[in-house]
């Protein structure tokens, strides 16, 4: 006989147990034996909503915990959890408490909505689950978001959260940042138009030199800052697979555009550090070039199957990451010497002083911090085509990840 005592035990204080896709089986098969409804009452509901409240004390913030979701737990859980965050940010005035950054990841998700606040029960009604398969879902749920590891609070959770404000209806971009954001997406779209590699690599690096370009000018237009340095985080989720590769790739445009990266192992979390229009920029030019590496991928295969094709792909990844970042470098270069050049200005020192406000920024945020080691050797041919490829590359402003 299960009664209340035991479920809630089970429920709120044996997470460790439910990572174990064994037990959560069993114990969904059990519970669903015993006619025990998924919503238990609210049982349920209260208990994600709790596991939600340790996750954010633990540094996760909602775009990391869906992505985490996604990759690591059943389908359908990510609706479920996508409610529950709506109903977190309802029950705590997010809207008007949150920062700016998780208003926008709240927003981004479809969770900025009103909603049932028995979630378990609306999640169950809008699908045609077993109660076993239901069970095996919130079970596992509350597995991951009990165990979820510490990582480094970038953002205040919500127990930090203040008195509820006003909020600004344009939003905290600023319009000169959104002018210069709106010419590298049109030179990027005219990058991915054009059938002609060499138009391409023009586009793209044309697009490299706006992002220097206007570093630049927020340097010099900030004297109230140091070297204009208004430094801020973002986080970037990679999906499998071939994540330490796709990393090498965002790093090598972050480094093109004085942003430093930090990521996690094991959760395809990247923490990027740098000032708002140069986040903006390199997650525009990351998530374009993720498209356009899966295009040139699917043409680019080596015959036969199993682990060959899957060193070619990673080597394929890693080639293509490193010719892009030498590409932006060299755009880089040229738009500084040309800036400096029209200005009649060193540019060096104001350029020296941001970097070494973002350096701090990271020693500060990421004590812990220890460099990445690559591996030894990489399947040549797979590198050399990715370098192939990276000469090719057009560049677009839309997601994608790798099949």
């Amino acid at each position: 006989m299960i009664d209340d005592a035991w479920l809630s035990d089970l429920l709120r204080h044996r997470g460790g147990m439910l990572t174990d896709g064994g037990v959560v089986a069993e114990l969904a098969e059990t519970l669903a034996g015993h006619h025990v409804p998924p919503e238990a009452g609210g049982l349920t509901t209260r208990t994600l909503l709790d596991a939600l409240d340790e996750a954010w004390e633990r540094g996760w913030q909602p775009s990391d915990v869906v992505h985490t979701t996604r990759k690591d737990a059943a389908a359908g859980s990510v609706p479920l959890l996508v409610g529950l965050i709506a109903e977190h940010g309802r029950r705590t005035d997010a809207v008007h408490r949150a920062p700016d950054e998780w208003v926008v990841q709240l927003r981004d998700l479809g969770a900025l909505r009103e909603g049932d606040g028995a979630v378990v029960a609306g999640w169950l009604r809008s699908g045609r689950r077993s109660p076993a398969e239901a069970w095996r879902i919130v079970l596992h749920l509350i597995g991951l978001l009990r165990t979820a590891a510490r990582i480094d609070v970038l953002v205040p959770p919500p127990s930090r959260w203040g008195a509820a404000r006003p909020r600004p209806s344009g939003g905290a971009v600023a319009a000169e940042d959104d002018r210069a954001l709106r010419r590298i997406r049109g030179l990027l779209a005219k990058a991915e138009s054009t059938e002609f590699a060499d138009e391409a690599e023009a586009l793209t690096a044309k697009a490299q030199e706006l992002m220097t370009r206007h570093a630049v000018d927020a340097a010099l237009l900030s004297p109230g800052r140091p070297g204009g340095a208004d430094v801020r985080t973002r986080r970037v989720h990679v999906a499998d697979p071939y994540v330490r590769a796709k990393m090498q790739l965002l790093a090598a445009v972050a480094e093109a555009n004085d942003v430093r990266l930090v990521w996690y192992q094991g959760v395809g979390i990247a923490n990027l550090v740098g000032v708002r229009a140069d986040l903006d920029a390199v997650e525009l030019l990351f998530t374009s070039l993720l498209l356009q590496v899966a295009q040139a991928l699917s043409v680019a295969e080596r015959p036969g199957g199993g682990s060959a094709v899957r060193t070619f792909r990673r080597a394929f990844l890693l080639g293509y990451a490193q010719r892009i970042g030498e590409r932006l470098q060299s755009a880089r270069r040229q738009a500084t010497a040309e800036a400096a050049a029209e200005r009649g200005v060193d540019l060096l020192p104001v350029l020296r002083t941001r970097q070494e406000a973002v350096e701090t920024a990271v020693a500060e945020l990421f004590p812990r911090v220890r460099p990445s080691r690559s591996r030894a050797s990489v399947d040549a041919g797979g590198w050399y085509a990715g370098r192939s490829a990276a000469e090719r590359a057009d560049v677009a402003p839309r997601r994608s990840t790798l099949d």
